[in-house]
Order: structure tokens, then sequence, then C-alpha cells
């Protein structure tokens, strides 16, 4: 029963993000070349960030998994693998952008489109399908995050439309995690502290975002 359900989760998200990916495709205007490339990038974080969970899986049970490997491997994930898996993805997104190996703003831009849409389709699926009425907030946070992303959109993707849908993401999830008995993301419990900590992330990247802007123009 219990894989059932396991099983019944992961081909939820994995519905979700197929919307996610197909309406990246269907409505970004850039040529089709380079949207391939996008979604292939994103394609490929995501794929690590599964490998990652994984890791983080076994490195929070090492014990166990040294004494019996097959008990860790087949239990579900929980919220704190989950919580090492997001900022070792982070991580290496922010290390290959600022390398130059991928487009730092059509990446976050391929990527917040795909997870805000996969976001929305999963949760009206818990509310419509599971009757979650706890998804309701979460669901209303996601469209208007995704009514803004759209109207800006029409502007060009930038940098900081990203950091902006990101920290309107983090601070709406950090009020419904205060106010809500539990506030879930794919599944996933998000806690107070975990929401901060990304907080504090998304400070850093403004704060390092407009020291590089400022001496840009002050080279000129």
């Amino acid at each position: 029963m219990a894989m059932s359900s396991v099983q019944s989760s992961v081909g939820i998200i994995l519905i979700s993000f197929t919307v996610g990916f197909l309406t990246y495709y269907l409505i970004n205007d850039l040529e089709k070349e380079k949207k391939k490339t996008y979604m292939e990038a994103v394609l490929g974080q995501l794929i690590n960030f599964i490998i990652f969970v994984w890791v983080g899986k076994v490195v929070l049970n090492f014990e166990t998994f040294i004494a019996d490997p097959l008990v860790v491997l087949s239990y579900p994930s929980d919220s704190h693998a989950f919580y090492l898996a997001v900022l070792m993805s982070a991580t290496i997104i922010v290390m290959q952008a600022k390398r130059g190996k991928i487009n730092g703003t059509q990446f976050f831009n391929a990527f917040i489109h795909i997870f805000l849409i996969a976001s929305f389709s999963y949760e009206l699926i818990q509310i419509i399908w599971y009757d979650n009425i706890f998804s309701l907030r979460y669901l209303g946070l996601i469209t208007l995050l995704i009514v803004v992303f759209m109207v800006m959109q029409k502007f060009g993707p930038s940098t900081w439309l990203n950091l902006f849908i990101l920290l309107g993401w983090v601070v709406g999830s950090l009020g419904l995690a205060i106010v809500m008995p539990v506030m879930i993301v794919f599944g996933y419990t998000m806690v107070p502290w975990f929401l901060v900590l990304v907080l504090i992330l998304c400070g850093l990247l403004i704060v390092y975002r407009k020291k590089k802007e400022g001496v840009v123009h002050g080279g000129n």
C-alpha cells in the first residue's frame, strides 16, 4: 500500500513537470533550438536533484545504510534529504552560471516557468483528485506568481524578474508555513527555518547582483 502511494506521488510529479515543460515549449518566444537547449539544461538539473535526494538520504541515514542498505534505499526520502538536495543543486547551478557554462538568466527563466506550472498542476491534482483543501492557499500563491511572471515576461526575461519571482515564492511560502498546520511542496514538508535560510540566500543573491551591476556601471 505504501509503495503504491509512493508510485502514485511520483506519477503525479512526472505528469506535473511534463505539463511544465510542454507549456514552456509552446508559450516561450525563443527559437526552437534555444528552447530545447534550456529545457535540456533544466531536465539535467532535475535529474541531478533526484540524485542529490538519494545522496542526502544515504548521508542522513549513514549508519543504517552501512548496516542494511536496502532499508535506506527502499524507504521514501524525507524532507531533510530534500532540503540538502535543494542546497546542493542551488550551489551547482550558481557555480555553473558564474563560470559561464549556462546562461543564468535564460536558465532560471526556463526553470521558474516550468516549476510554477508544474506546481500549479500538482496542487490542482491534489485538490481535484484527493480533495486536499490544504493545497488551496499554496495554489493561490502559485497562481498569483504565474500571472505576475507571465505579464512581466512580455518585457523579456531578466535576472531581476527571476529574483523577484523567487523572492515572492519564498516569502509567500514562509507565510503559509507559519499560518498553516503543514506546508507541502511536491510531497515534502516546508518548515519555516528552511525557508528562512532560502530567504537569506535570496538576499545574498540580490546584494551580489546589485554590486555586480554597480561595478559595470562604474566601469562605464
